[in-house]
């Protein structure tokens, strides 16, 4: 069966949640040492998390969980056009201008200016279709693989491709679906050998999350969400050499807001405020990331331990029994108690091939939605839950 076209997966003007893979071409190392060429590409890691970062302050789009390895990346987002609705011309010009500069008078600059922003404003057709691409997630993964691909083919001195093609997505489709999913991008690093622990498990939201609850803080890499003033550009323009620029520019994209931020502060929170979704947007008023809304039914804590425990169960002939704390959590999505390990370390086995995760009842009316029987994997997948599920 071919792919389904994204618009029958997700669609800009609704909320939903997809578990994004991007994918290195042939044997192209996206970061770590390539063991063909020999070389270290582990430096990618920070900067493609940074580059991340600074689409999670530019998009209304959340970013859940990620891991970045050694050939792939996995990311989870939640778009958010009820958020970009709140933005007024202003912000979604500044925001879009920050992301696609586009080719200005003077490229040096690099920071889009008040004049530029009205100029875009001005073009209200095109307002509202930039309007729209920036909940879209296809434009996210976008705005991030095409740099990554540019300098992966300059470090390496050559061109083509970088990735195999367009990035998969699978849209969680429930709770359960997210939480496993979560769990399985968390773990990713561990399942490939490359870490024994989630405290180990470097570039995962994790990490990130365990390094700021020790209070773990790092340079903002937020863009500054603001425009230079049109006098202030040009008076910048005439009176500041070129190569001066040019470093201000370097240095500024180490921190363009020069905050110190903890480590999870891009990331969405986790615990949702309540289990009930309300009306309100919880727009995130810092500039570091589009909402504050949470997105799973637990808190940090007990996700954490749940981590723990998983990630612990790696032989399956070893695997203990979930501990009894752990079991309500579980048992509340409808997932079965004694299968959560299976679940997580064999998600692939289960939703490998799915563009759609979660219970088997909720899988089997998203496939009604888009005139479809059913969803790859979802008999298989209905082992891992209740009957009611």
């Amino acid at each position: 069966m071919s792919r389904p076209n994204r618009n029958e997966q997700f669609q800009a003007g609704e909320v939903c949640i997809v578990h994004a893979i991007q994918r290195c071409v042939r044997r192209a190392f996206l970061t770590g040492v390539d063991p063909v060429s020999g070389k270290d590409y582990s430096f990618r890691r920070e900067w493609i998390r940074r580059r991340m970062e600074a689409l999670a302050s530019a998009f209304g789009i959340d970013v859940l969980t990620y891991a970045i390895l050694s050939s792939h990346l996995h990311i989870i987002l939640r778009n958010r056009p009820d958020v970009v609705a709140l933005w007024s011309e202003e912000e979604v010009a500044q925001r879009w201008l920050k992301v696609f500069p586009g080719r200005r008078f003077e490229e040096h600059l690099a920071e889009p200016t008040e004049a530029d922003v009205q100029a875009l404003i001005r073009d209200q057709e095109r307002m509202a279709v930039i309007r729209s691409r920036l909940s879209d997630i296809s434009w996210f993964m976008r705005a991030l693989a095409e740099p990554v691909a540019r300098l992966a083919n300059a470090q390496e001195k050559c061109t083509g491709r970088f990735w195999e093609g367009r990035f998969k997505a699978q849209r969680l489709a429930d709770d359960a679906g997210l939480l496993a999913c979560a769990m399985y991008v968390d773990l990713n690093p561990i399942r490939a050998a490359m870490a024994e622990s989630p405290e180990q498990a470097e570039h995962t939201s994790a990490y990130d999350r365990i390094q700021a609850e020790r209070g773990a803080k790092i340079d903002s890499a937020a863009f500054d969400l603001r425009a230079v003033p049109t006098a202030e550009a040009g008076k910048k323009i005439r009176e500041t050499p070129v190569q001066q620029r040019m470093q201000e520019q370097k240095a500024k994209r180490r921190n363009p807001t020069g905050k110190r931020v903890l480590r999870d502060s891009w990331l969405a929170p986790l615990e949702l405020a309540s289990q009930t979704l309300s009306n309100d947007p919880q727009a995130h008023a810092g500039g570091l990331r589009a909402s504050d809304r949470g997105f799973l039914c637990m808190d940090w804590s007990k996700y954490l331990e749940l981590l723990q425990w998983t990630a612990a169960q790696r032989i399956k002939q070893a695997a203990s029994k979930v501990p009894q704390r752990l079991q309500s959590a579980l048992a509340s999505t409808g997932i079965e108690v004694s299968m959560w390990r299976d679940l997580v370390w064999d998600y692939k086995r289960y939703f490998g091939r799915s563009t759609c995760a979660g219970r088997p009842s909720t899988m089997s009316a998203d496939a009604r939605r888009h005139n479809r029987r059913c969803h790859h994997g979802q008999q298989k997948a209905s082992e891992c839950f209740l009957a009611s599920g």
